[in-house]
């Protein structure tokens, strides 16, 4: 039977979770209203205007192939989740389940890629963009994003596949399942919400990637919508066009947030499945 606790601790606890949503939902709400702001209403402390407008959202798709980058970030994090999955699948088969010498020694090494910060392989990614002739293309996007995501991902998806039941494995071995019949036929089903979790996490990595972006790409078409956004100026460095760029702000989240609600059930249960043994 659950205890019941002081109202206090409950008024407590509640203030303190409506005053966690407030912080973390009151910027992209501002940003919301901000979008629909032109002229004198972007300096007002009116919190939402009092004529809304759609001008921002109309000016950001006309002044600049906004649109296009749009579709170069889907396209870029679309692939960068689906090879880093299948790589990663494959990489924590064997290091999850095969016992080879130098094991844990590969984990660590594919543990401490991942944790070079951007800037210091930047010079020599750009050599190695250079010389396979992929600069200015999605496909250096795609290829610098894959080397900081799938390290990741194979770390954690190798923690989830050591926890699968070994009786589930034995046994298709004895039916004479194949080793690619086993990965995607019976441990993908059973991997599946630590899949979802690991790649939407790697898509708002790939998704919100900037450096590289600027890097990597020169010409309006090939960019994404980080860059896209940093670029957005007014006639002079004063005079910024706040309302373009809230809107692009929004638009650039909402797919991120609908991800997130999409998946929640399976968010939920991937970030948690393990964390209690026994």
């Amino acid at each position: 039977m659950r205890s019941r606790q002081p109202p206090l601790a409950t008024a407590l606890r509640r203030g303190a979770s409506l005053g966690v949503i407030f912080v973390s939902l009151f910027p992209f709400a501002y940003a919301i209203a901000t979008s629909f702001k032109q002229g004198s209403d972007l300096f007002s402390a009116q919190f939402w205007p009092s004529r809304a407008v759609i001008g921002n959202y109309v000016a950001l798709f006309r002044d600049q192939p906004f649109g296009t980058n749009l579709l170069n970030s889907t396209l870029v994090a679309g692939v960068v989740v689906a090879l880093s999955l299948v790589l990663a699948l494959l990489s924590a088969w064997a290091l999850g389940r095969v016992r080879f010498r130098g094991r844990q020694a590969l984990l660590l090494t594919i543990l401490g890629v991942s944790m070079f910060p951007h800037v210091a392989v930047l010079a020599g990614l750009f050599e190695l963009v250079s010389a396979l002739g992929l600069y200015d293309s999605l496909a250096a996007l795609m290829l610098s994003d894959l080397l900081f995501t799938l390290p990741f991902t194979v770390w954690v998806l190798t923690t989830f596949m050591r926890d699968l039941p070994k009786q589930v494995e034995e046994a298709a071995l004895m039916d004479g399942a194949g080793v690619f019949t086993m990965i995607f036929r019976i441990f993908l089903p059973m991997l599946w919400p630590a899949l979802v979790a690991t790649g939407l996490l790697a898509f708002i990595g790939a998704w919100n990637e900037f450096l590289f972006a600027l890097s990597f790409t020169l010409s309006a078409t090939e960019r994404t919508v980080p860059v896209a956004i940093a670029l957005i100026s007014g006639a002079s460095s004063y005079e910024l066009p706040w309302g373009n760029l809230m809107a692009a702000s929004v638009i650039v989240t909402l797919p991120l947030i609908a991800g997130v609600l999409a998946f929640q059930r399976y968010i939920v249960s991937g970030l948690t499945a393990g964390a209690v043994k026994g």
